[in-house]
């Protein structure tokens, strides 16, 4: 199972808070914790994270706070897991070479392959900016694709920034 640690789960969170204000602004860390229900200990070590892979810029000051290092269409969710998790992928070994005995003889390393890859492109087709809106899942259970799509046309950021045609990542 495909599994993001809590940390990365806070990240995705705050970020998405923070991208959910109507113009950019500064959150302290107060707020973030207050509007998140996250712990502050916790925020805090979310926010150094995010600092250090300049995914939020921080301001100091009286009127100091966090904000968002670029819009938020311009964040990918792989971006933001990437940064907690490492390199996205479906086994180890893949992000990983040599860290299995099994490795030379595996027969489904390639396939892993071939799935991590489409795991990371669909998570680099979902912006923070479609996080803050509904998102609708469609497609076939049976070993069919599945599309997610975004927001409803012609309203969603993401849509008026690509033409106007819904956002399907395929997984």
């Amino acid at each position: 199972m495909f599994r993001l640690n809590k940390l990365t789960d806070y990240a995705v969170v705050l970020m998405t808070y923070i991208a959910s204000t109507p113009e950019p602004s500064l959150h302290t860390a107060r707020e973030l914790a207050g509007g998140t229900q996250l712990a502050m200990a916790t925020v805090g070590k979310v926010l150094r994270g995010l600092l250090d892979h300049q995914l939020v810029t921080s301001h100091r000051g009286m009127r100091g706070g966090y904000a968002l290092s670029r819009p938020a269409r311009e964040i990918s969710v792989a971006e933001i897991i990437g940064a907690f998790e490492g390199p996205i992928g479906f086994t180890e070994c893949n992000t990983t070479p040599g860290c299995c005995d099994l490795e030379p003889s595996c027969t489904v390393r390639y396939n892993s392959g071939v799935i991590g890859k489409a795991l990371q492109h669909a998570l680099e087709g979902i912006r923070l900016s479609d996080l803050t809106k509904p998102m609708h899942e469609s497609g076939r259970r049976n070993g069919g694709t599945v599309s997610i799509t975004f927001g409803s046309g012609a309203n969603n950021e993401h849509d008026q920034h690509h033409h106007s045609r819904p956002h399907q990542p395929r997984i």
